[in-house]
């Protein structure tokens, strides 16, 4: 894909993800539909913080892009560091574990993570937008462009810090209003939550190496040679 066809890309799945956060900020208003953002608000949820995480992501690719038809590679190297470590430590961990635990959960049991009463709510379209289409737009940038991946530990150490600042506020809300944010938690007793909770983690730390493997994959050591450089 040519350095223009990027740049368009980019801006099109930025005002994608701009208009998902728009969308879900106008059923904030609506004081039947708000019901579900009670107790935490919407951020509380994972979806809604990833869909928030990829517009900011998508922001800075878009940023890059144009400065670097601006200024040149070399003037716009903090860009271009901290677009890498968006996207291989939040970005594509989040999204791709978001797809893959709400699927898994979903067929499963709906209930435990989108109850039916949601459908009245959001629409099919919205739900494959929200859990389904997040996914291949991260493939896509994997395979468009290569992205430096930070040393293992200190990348695995970010994604577990972000990991542990989400649980904490879950277990927050829980303590405050006696609530779960995600049914399924409710059905777990205090070892379960620990065991699920660690589990998770797990499992986005498998994402993270698997973004890694991926990247290197289809560039190589292109973006360990681009790191060398710096």
């Amino acid at each position: 894909m040519t350095r223009t066809s990027t740049c368009i890309y980019h801006f099109l799945v930025l005002n994608w993800y701009v208009f998902l956060n728009y969308y879900i900020l106008q059923q904030e208003k609506d004081e039947q539909k708000s019901k579900i953002f009670q107790n935490g608000g919407k951020y509380k949820y994972l979806t809604f913080l990833n869909l928030f995480l990829q517009a900011i992501f998508y922001g800075v690719a878009c940023l890059e892009d144009t400065l670097k038809r601006m200024k040149g590679k070399k003037d716009i190297k903090f860009v271009t560091a901290f677009r890498d470590l968006l996207f291989t430590t939040l970005a594509f961990p989040v999204s791709t574990f978001v797809f893959l635990s709400f699927w898994i959960l979903f067929l499963y049991d709906r209930e435990l993570v989108y109850p039916k009463l949601l459908d009245g709510i959001f629409p099919v379209w919205m739900n494959h937008a929200m859990h389904t289409f997040i996914f291949p737009f991260s493939l896509v940038e994997i395979i468009l462009r290569p992205h430096c991946y930070p040393m293992k530990k200190k990348g695995l150490t970010l994604l577990a810090a972000a990991s542990l600042v989400y649980i904490s506020r879950i277990v927050w809300i829980y303590l405050k209003t006696g609530t779960w944010v995600y049914p399924v938690l409710a059905k777990l007793s205090a070892v379960g939550l620990a065991v699920f909770f660690s589990l998770s983690y797990v499992f986005s730390a498998s994402i993270y190496l698997l973004g890694e493997k991926l990247n290197h994959w289809k560039w190589g050591d292109l973006g360990q040679s681009r790191k060398k450089k710096k």
